[in-house]
């Protein structure tokens, strides 16, 4: 199909005929003619088929609003041209077309040209027959002022997501707690101390006096003062031990006690600056208290919350003793111990009772006695209530975890998450 097209150009009008052999390029054509042109013009001149046949003439007219009458010429083809045979074409040959171009020359007359206008050339040149691909700019690091800064900004943690704080504020992060119990995390003194220090007004919240026990406080945010110290922001890690109490230690630990059992732990605490720096040192306090008689196995925390759930009654968690005592023991001694007694004006009532059997290296007697109320002295209170003189005492398991048999008197050892649990505690 011939189809023509104008171009009109400040002065310049030219029109050209494409021959299109197909409907497919003449609409991609009409859609796009520059771009098709330019496409057109870089692909070698195509051969024509024995359906397309040359046309010798062809006359056509062009109106304008400028003339009344319309303007006709004969447009004549170059005479076709032989084309060498070969064996893709089975011997045919076929014949080249050029196609003319009418332009308007300098004194406005128009002819017919075998060479396209110069400015038509120009437009195609520039013309762009794909869309550009965007250049993604690289942002370029910017230099730091010094090594340091450089340093810094390198080994800094990246931000997290409000997803991800949203989270840790819920889940993980601790809500706000009572004021007199975040000083006793934070090493100032014993709840009971702190509330002391609370009532006498020497504990300020945010620049204020604050008299209750009872207010919440959260130390990261809240600036927290006692008696002109500041409460440090980081609270200590919560730790939990085991101690083997030696005999002659009071389970206390006031600064005028020379030997309390928190002694015990000077070695630990004076080196807790270099294997914890920047963190605040726990205050370490026992659970429970044996008497200064008593040996065995005692729980050293610094976290109120457990050492509350353990020593309280209402938890029931078990705890053995082996009690030496002087003399033989009958069967109605052991039915005496069964049956309890009145301890702190509660009838206490153990567990289980049974008589150890004898062993070459002690000659004395020996009772497993498992109570579960705890009570001070209360297994004391039992074996002398059946008629029985305790020569030593020594507690050997708390709830399911057991005094180690290698943990010498006076050693302590750190507790695992597996056997807090065994005491019934879930951090």
């Amino acid at each position: 199909m011939i189809k023509p097209k104008l171009c009109r150009e400040k002065a310049h009008t030219c029109i050209s005929l494409i021959l299109l052999p197909s409907p497919k390029m003449a609409s991609v054509a009409a859609s796009s003619p520059i771009s098709f042109a330019a496409s057109f013009l870089r692909t070698k001149p195509f051969p024509l088929s024995p359906r397309f046949l040359p046309i010798p003439t062809l006359r056509c007219a062009l109106s304008s609003s400028s003339s009344s009458d319309p303007i006709e010429f004969d447009i004549t083809f170059a005479p076709p041209k032989p084309a060498p045979s070969s064996p893709r074409n089975n011997g045919s040959a076929f014949q080249q077309l050029f196609i003319p171009w009418i332009v308007r020359g300098e004194d406005g007359k128009l002819k017919v040209q075998d060479q396209p206008p110069a400015h038509l050339i120009h437009a195609l040149a520039d013309a762009t027959t794909q869309n550009p691909k965007k250049k993604v700019k690289k942002k370029k690091p910017q230099a730091a002022s010094s090594s340091s800064s450089s340093a810094t900004t390198a080994t800094s943690e990246p931000k997290l997501s409000k997803a991800a704080r949203r989270y840790y504020n819920e889940n993980i992060k601790e809500p706000p707690q009572r004021l007199s119990k975040v000083l006793a995390a934070a090493g100032v003194a014993s709840r009971r101390t702190s509330e002391e220090l609370i009532f006498a007004g020497k504990v300020t919240v945010n620049g204020s006096v604050c008299n209750t026990p009872q207010t919440r406080v959260d130390p990261t945010r809240d600036i927290i003062y006692v008696n002109g110290n500041r409460v440090p922001k980081k609270l200590p890690p919560k730790v939990y031990f085991a101690l083997n109490k030696p005999k002659g230690y009071i389970c206390s630990s006031g600064e005028k006690e020379t030997k309390s059992v928190i002694s015990l732990f000077d070695e630990f605490m004076s080196s807790w600056d270099k294997r914890n720096p920047g963190t605040p040192k726990p205050r370490l306090f026992t659970v429970g208290r044996l008497d200064v008689a008593t040996t065995g196995l005692i729980i050293v925390t610094n976290d109120g919350d457990f050492a509350q759930k353990l020593s309280h009654p209402s938890s029931s968690l078990p705890k053995e003793y082996i009690t030496t005592v002087a003399g033989d023991v009958h069967k109605r001694h052991l039915m005496a111990i069964s049956e309890g007694t009145v301890v702190e004006g509660v009838h206490c009532v153990p567990d289980s009772v049974e008589l150890m059997p004898k062993q070459h290296d002690i000659p004395r007697a020996r009772l497993r006695i498992v109570v579960h109320e705890g009570r001070n002295h209360e297994v004391r209170e039992l074996v002398k209530n059946a008629g029985l003189e305790v020569y030593s005492l020594k507690r050997v398991r708390i709830g399911g975890f057991r005094l180690p048999s290698d943990l010498g008197l006076g050693k302590h050892v750190e507790l695992k998450q597996s056997e807090l649990k065994a005491m019934g505690w879930k951090s």
